[in-house]
């Protein structure tokens, strides 16, 4: 196995084996975390190998976390805006580059898998999850909405349950994670490293099938879904135009579960819940990329004035989970301004990919 990232105390390690590549995040007392450099590392590395590789695995070091997500409080600590359009542009390059990659992109998404490290993952052929995988998009939480094309991938899983996950931030855990259609597989961590040297020596696409076939569960093997019992409730009650009407299908509903779910959302930015359902409408009917291109206007209107700074102090660094949220409810949230994070961005500066077509001179 030959190394090509620096020494082992970089963030990211990026080895070759053959016609193989093995990326792997290193950063594991920050639940590996992902900062504008790593991504950037991980980036170049995948279009190094683009066309000579044909498997590329993604997996990460400690027991605990996968990946965790972005380094939000970089981006909000220093509020800085040109950070932040650094910052998600290149995460968000990162992320279309693997919904695209030529070569088979596996993750092992063993641990935490929240916000930036479902972007790492979601968008690749196959994702591995494990008996410690905990996936979550709890953006709402911290006045931001689940980005990372995550307006594509949400809306694509059964029913409304991409919704009810986007709005609350609910957190599905092990199997459960294969159960929802997240994760491609299931395979229990002990098995990983055996799983990865199987993989590392196929030669072709069937044998990488088979060799995940069978080191995985099957889909319906074991206890039904976590959530089986409440999906009728959900399609029912997330099925509502706007969030307001979900807020009254809950109240209307009644249930346990409807009212313990009602009050998670009264502790969401009520900003973040009304963008989020209107990203994951559009987005059901968008390609990737151009998700991408409109949750990079949502991250940057964000990054300028929004919820994001207040949520991120309020949960992250002071941890008081007392957030203030501008406006406090619903009912006081500005359809107009809710259309201007969606707007074109003040410098007209919107996201390009590498391999978006130059355009014609005039």
């Amino acid at each position: 196995m030959s190394s090509t990232g620096a020494d082992s105390n970089s963030l990211v390690l990026t080895d070759e084996v053959g016609s193989k590549g093995v990326i792997t995040l290193n950063r594991p007392k920050a639940l590996n975390a992902i900062n504008l450099e790593m991504v950037r590392v991980i980036y170049d590395a995948m279009k190094r190998w683009e066309n000579g590789k044909n498997l590329v695995i993604v997996k990460s070091v400690g027991e605990k976390a996968f990946c965790a997500g972005g380094d939000v409080r970089a981006i909000t600590e220093t509020n800085n805006v040109e950070l932040a359009r650094q910052f998600f542009s290149t995460e968000y390059g990162l992320n279309a580059l693997i919904g695209a990659y030529r070569p088979t992109y596996i993750a092992f998404i063993d641990g935490i898998t929240m916000g930036g490290g479902v972007g790492l993952s979601v968008h690749g052929k196959y994702r591995i999850a494990t008996e410690r995988t905990m996936f979550a998009m709890p953006e709402t939480a911290i006045g931001l909405f689940p980005d990372v094309g995550g307006g594509y991938f949400l809306p694509r899983l059964e029913g409304k349950l991409g919704l009810y996950l986007g709005l609350t931030g609910y957190r599905l855990k092990g199997r459960d994670v294969h159960k929802a259609g997240v994760a491609t597989h299931y395979v229990e961590s002990k098995h990983l490293p055996a799983l990865e040297q199987q993989l590392l020596a196929t030669t072709s696409g069937t044998e990488v099938e088979s060799v995940l076939d069978r080191f995985s569960e099957k889909k319906d093997a074991g206890v039904e879904f976590v959530l089986a019992k409440q999906m009728k409730q959900i399609n029912e009650c997330f099925g509502a135009p706007t969030v307001e009407g979900i807020f009254k299908n809950l109240a209307k509903d009644g249930s346990e579960w409807a009212q313990s779910t009602l009050k998670l959302l009264h502790k969401m930015s009520p900003t973040s819940l009304v963008v989020t359902q209107k990203q994951l409408e559009l987005g059901g009917k968008m390609d990737l990329k151009t998700c991408l291109k409109m949750e990079y206007r949502l991250a940057v209107h964000h990054a300028m004035d929004s919820d994001f700074k207040e949520g991120v102090r309020a949960m992250l660094i002071d941890r008081d989970q007392k957030p203030r949220w501008n406006p406090p409810t619903l009912a006081d949230v500005d359809p107009v301004r809710i259309e201007n994070f969606f707007g074109p961005l003040p410098d007209g500066s919107e996201l390009q990919f590498e391999d978006d077509a130059p355009k014609a001179a005039l």
